[in-house]
């Protein structure tokens, strides 16, 4: 359900910020265009909104910036902690995952994520938006931003790119987690009754805007 990635986010939460403000050169491109990319997410949400993966509550911060009631949902207790510390009490965050978590009171209205959803396999990618797709009702809202390519030769010539310039871990990265296709999301919205856009923020990620019919 991700969590096979937790220990790499329990190490990382103390360095989390500093790498996503471009200070790790081996992932600047894909934190480039970083806060557009939150704030696009945070512009597209709407009413009640689950976040998956605060992280350190980066995306939550412009969320509750923009009016949006937030239950937050995130599996690595040092990043709870670091979420907390930034956001006071304006928000829940409980521990849990895109699959298995506690729903709020409240109507779900948005289901938002930004640099998480590759954690999950494509059959657990399916599983969730299908999940979501029973929770939620018709106008709805998914908006995902995260690492994803339009073919597989796409995916394949971004990992050999990463070698040539001696990015390895990011390589490593891009091989160890379950990085997937345009094709495979967009058909995996629609057989549960969501229409997409995709929109390019940088070489690496795309927003996923799916709107429940």
């Amino acid at each position: 359900m991700g969590r096979e990635f937790l220990n790499i986010f329990e190490d990382w939460a103390s360095e989390y910020d500093a790498s996503v403000h471009g200070h790790d050169e081996e992932y600047k491109e894909v934190f480039n265009r970083y806060e557009d990319i939150l704030q696009s997410v945070a512009d597209l949400s709407k009413g009640n909104v689950v976040e998956f993966g605060v992280g350190t509550g980066n995306l939550t911060t412009k969320l509750v910036a923009n009016g949006r009631a937030v239950h937050g949902v995130e599996p690595s207790q040092p990043m709870r902690e670091l979420a907390i510390e930034k956001l006071g009490d304006v928000i829940t965050i409980e521990d849990g995952d895109f699959i298995e978590f506690n729903l709020p009171k409240e109507r779900v209205d948005s289901i938002v994520s930004t640099y998480a959803f590759h954690h999950l396999t494509d059959d657990e990618k399916q599983e969730a938006v299908a999940k979501y797709g029973n929770l939620l009702e018709p106008g709805g809202k998914i908006v995902f931003a995260d690492t994803m390519f339009e073919s597989e030769e796409a995916f394949e010539d971004t990992i050999k790119q990463a070698n040539a310039r001696g990015y390895f871990n990011l390589a490593e990265d891009l091989q160890r987690e379950y990085y997937t296709t345009i094709d495979v999301l967009r058909a995996i919205f629609e057989k549960n009754g969501f229409e997409t856009t995709f929109t390019r923020f940088n070489h690496f990620v795309w927003v996923v805007n799916a709107t429940k019919q």
